[in-house]
């Protein structure tokens, strides 16, 4: 799924494995560009072909591929129906420039925030980042646009930062029915949300990546991009996994004699 050289360009010096090993390597890691190891590709080189991958959008189009293969695999559809929404707030580096970071009252972070799309099987299907000043609501108008024109999910759940208008004007406007799963009145403590439990098991796996602990990046494109590339990458251990990761439970614990 990666573009092929021109027929008159130069060959590739570096087999394709080893720079998409080399872009998994900093997701994973969260290593500078110029701290790879010399076991990869020069580290020009890799930024390179990251760069111009993503310029032609090739990070989507192998998420596409990937997580309609998941689904088919459970006997799902390719294309879900449905979409699970939600954003995250995380910290800027003081790489992150003033034009593109804000601050949270509600989560008194200073950074950018994060707005996720999955299906209902917490399969990353969009992703967007912008100041962490933006109100859910405002962030969720271009998602669910971005959800309308690229695929036939017309339904989506979300927490109760996103009540309000919005509700009424994807229904008007888009034909999306917005349903908002909120805390019971009667509960007490933590406690697990249907549907709404996928995306924040989806912003779990992200948070695993240690490129996405901090957002680092000047410009929010390349945030987005560092964000679907850990998708890629949670996608392919689960096609080889055969299924979902699973923490291991608590050990018994061993008498000492």
């Amino acid at each position: 799924m990666l573009p092929v050289p021109h027929w008159d360009g130069r060959p590739d010096k570096h087999p394709r494995r080893e720079v998409v090993d080399a872009i998994m390597y900093v997701v994973r890691t969260g290593c500078a560009w110029r701290q790879l190891p010399a076991d990869f590709p020069p580290w020009q080189t890799v930024y390179w072909h990251f760069v111009r991958w993503e310029d032609q959008g090739v990070t989507q189009q192998i998420m596409d591929v990937l997580r309609r293969r998941v689904r088919r695999s459970v006997g799902r559809k390719t294309e879900p129906s449905a979409a699970v929404l939600d954003s995250q707030s995380v910290k800027g580096a003081d790489t992150v420039g003033r034009d593109s970071r804000g601050y949270d009252a509600n989560k008194k972070i200073n950074g950018r925030k994060r707005f996720v799309a999955t299906d209902t099987l917490g399969l990353l299907l969009a992703v967007m980042v912008r100041p962490a000043s933006v109100q859910d609501r405002a962030g969720a108008t271009t998602m669910l646009l971005g959800l309308y024109l690229t695929g036939r999910c017309r339904v989506v759940f979300a927490d109760q930062g996103f009540a309000g208008r919005l509700v009424l004007w994807a229904r008007e406007v888009l034909g999306i029915i917005v349903h908002i799963v909120g805390k019971s009145p009667s509960q007490h403590g933590f406690q697990v949300h249907p549907r709404r439990w996928v995306v924040e098991r989806a912003l779990a796996w992200l948070m695993a990546y240690r490129r996405l602990a901090r957002d680092y990046e000047r410009r929010p494109p390349t945030s987005e991009a560092m964000i679907r590339w850990a998708g890629i990458n949670t996608l392919l251990r689960r096609i080889t996994r055969g299924h979902p990761a699973q923490r291991p439970g608590p050990r018994p614990l061993q008498r000492v004699h």
